[in-house]
């Protein structure tokens, strides 16, 4: 399906609304989502690992804020600024963080604004595969690149395609096979008429090539399972000359 026919921001928005007590469950909320648990306990141990010393987060598409209550578990230290495009969502993810939520903005990711060097973590769970363009993709890097602190880090789990269409095909049908398994044909083709409308997702390799290209390293792959993937990298010290 071609970018024009995908679904607008206001009607992803619309439709996260109304899921919010689905979202809320650690255990069932990402159902539709192969390996969410291991890769959700994943990013959060790859955070903290990596920056323990953390006082900063930004959770991208926080939705209800299953991702930000992993990482408080090992870094309650944190104080969270919640990102995402529906306010019922931002609602439940402030209530059950509480005094860890500094902040809970409303928007796109696209039209988000922090100051460079805001955060010493970013999360984005399920969020990147709504961008559209290819300069969507690379404005959104480099952002996140400027509002890393130096030695900071960028965690991802995200929807992914592949570049071969055999292997495509070969993990599209995977995932159908795993969709069945949780809910049968009807929510397989529920599933995959919501994806086809709503996402476009970019490759792995495109992923990690971005974020080398805005600059950052050391980059490394937490996990992958069919079309889905755990990623991260971090931002480099900087060095005197």
């Amino acid at each position: 399906m071609k970018a024009h026919a995908k679904s607008t921001v206001e009607e992803i928005r619309q439709r996260f609304d109304g899921d919010v007590e689905r979202f809320s469950n650690l255990a069932t909320g990402q159902t539709a989502t192969m390996d969410a648990a291991e890769c959700m306990e994943l990013i959060a141990e790859a955070a903290a690992a990596s920056t323990p010393d953390a006082r900063t987060a930004l959770d991208v598409g926080c939705g209800a804020g299953n991702y930000s209550l992993k990482l408080r578990e090992r870094l309650p230290g944190v104080r969270f600024t919640l990102l995402d495009l529906s306010r019922p969502m931002l609602d439940r993810a402030r209530e059950r963080l509480g005094p860890s939520a500094e902040a809970a903005v409303q928007g796109d990711i696209r039209e988000a604004c922090f100051e460079p060097g805001s955060f010493e973590i970013i999360l984005a769970a399920a969020v990147l595969h709504h961008l559209r363009s290819p300069e969507e993709w690379r404005t959104v890097f480099g952002n996140f690149f400027r509002w890393l602190k130096p030695g900071g880090g960028l965690w991802i789990f995200d929807l992914t395609i592949h570049e071969a269409a055999p292997v495509e095909r070969l993990m599209r049908g995977r995932y159908a096979r795993y969709l069945e398994r949780q809910g049968g044909p009807a929510y397989r083709e529920k599933v995959f008429a919501y994806i086809e409308k709503e996402d476009t997702p970019a490759s792995l390799p495109h992923q990690l090539a971005l974020m080398r290209d805005v600059g950052f390293a050391p980059i490394d792959v937490l996990h992958k399972n069919a079309g889905f993937a755990a990623f991260g990298g971090i931002k480099p010290e900087k060095r005197e000359c």
